[in-house]
């Protein structure tokens, strides 16, 4: 079992930023790749930003390409998410996603609201 636990999230105004922390423990061992999701009420859970746990390369959503950035903290077992440049749609709860050859595990997710 993997534990992941998310912090950071908050209101902030348009143009503004954030950054996430996703903290794993528990059976880390064989992560391959840890990801951010977000769900908007009403709308279905998308894919954010993700990277490769242990050769660090990340990819990301068309939507928050050049705004968003992920890094992770191998020593700490944290990943983070920097977002910049936020947009009203980029409201939503944020997931943090840990994907291993065993399966998948999901945070509790941290509410980002972006508004005026």
């Amino acid at each position: 079992q993997v534990q992941l636990v998310e912090s950071g999230g908050g209101l902030v105004q348009p143009g503004g930023s954030l950054r996430l922390s996703c903290a794993a423990s528990g059976s880390i061992f064989s992560i391959n790749t840890m990801d951010w999701y977000r769900q908007a009420p009403g709308k279905e859970r998308e894919f954010v930003a993700g990277i490769w746990w242990s050769s660090g390369n990340t990819y990301y959503a068309d939507s928050v390409k050049g705004r968003f950035a992920i890094s992770r903290d191998n020593a700490k077992n944290t990943v983070s998410l920097q977002m910049n440049s936020l947009r009203p749609e980029d409201t939503a709860v944020y997931y943090c996603n840990a994907a291993k050859p065993s399966g998948m595990y999901w945070g509790q997710g941290t509410q980002v609201t972006v508004s005026s």
